[in-house]
């Protein structure tokens, strides 16, 4: 059974922009979605628990790995500074307690990136463990803002405004009690602008969050 779902919004500098994603698209992973943010889309597959070398084995929890596959060529070290980042994230966010002695996988492919990629990402992967059942602690929305030099607040920008903006944070928010899981910031900024930018996308994750529910509803209601 396949979900699709889209919630609509124009690129406002307070608003996302129109998000969609389908879980569920492919047969062989215990779990996918396909996530877009804009023109910004990823693919995501998750594996696991499953059977791990022993060379990767952890007594006590499961290994989880994280695999980012780029639209061209080989994953350089930005590319696996952003797979750490999700790693990390994901980590916080699993219960691997429950499954020890096991390897879980996340493999995340871009189809296409048109800014706050991280994010995109972050989304997609959340939605994939929750479409294959991994145990979790809560769901986690991550956001985009930027800072341009007007010192005003773009959220969700996209890779223009992301290279023109003297500043870009990506937060991810867990759905308990939107408290900070990751925080990775470029540029300059003051503090008192870094938690604005906080707050901006600590608001904007609960619209995220909504969406994340929608999806499953209508996933649900389709089975």
């Amino acid at each position: 059974m396949q979900s699709v779902v889209a919630m609509e919004g124009d690129c406002s500098d307070r608003e996302l922009r129109t998000q969609n994603c389908e879980q569920n698209f492919l047969s062989r992973p215990d779990g996918s979605a396909s996530y877009t943010q804009g023109d910004t889309s990823v693919m995501v597959a998750v594996y696991g628990p499953a059977e791990i070398k022993l060379s990767k084995e952890i007594m006590d929890k499961a290994t989880l790995e994280v695999i980012y596959k780029p639209k061209i060529g080989i994953p350089g070290c930005a590319e696996k500074f952003q797979e750490r980042l999700i790693r990390n994230t994901c980590e916080t966010v699993v219960l691997s307690s429950l499954h020890p002695r096991s390897s879980m996988t996340i493999i995340i492919q871009t189809l296409h990136n048109s800014g706050s990629f991280l994010s995109c990402c972050i989304n997609g992967a959340c939605m994939a463990m929750l479409d294959a059942g991994l145990p979790m602690k809560y769901l986690v929305a991550s956001v985009t803002c930027a800072l341009d030099n007007e010192d005003s607040i773009i959220l969700d920008p996209t890779d223009k405004q992301e290279k023109e903006a003297k500043a870009v944070f990506t937060f991810a928010f867990d759905s308990q009690h939107y408290n900070v899981i990751t925080s990775h910031t470029q540029g300059v900024f003051t503090l008192e602008q870094y938690h604005t930018c906080l707050d901006a996308c600590r608001t904007a994750s609960k619209v995220i969050f909504t969406f994340f529910r929608d999806s499953v509803k209508r996933k649900l209601s389709k089975s």
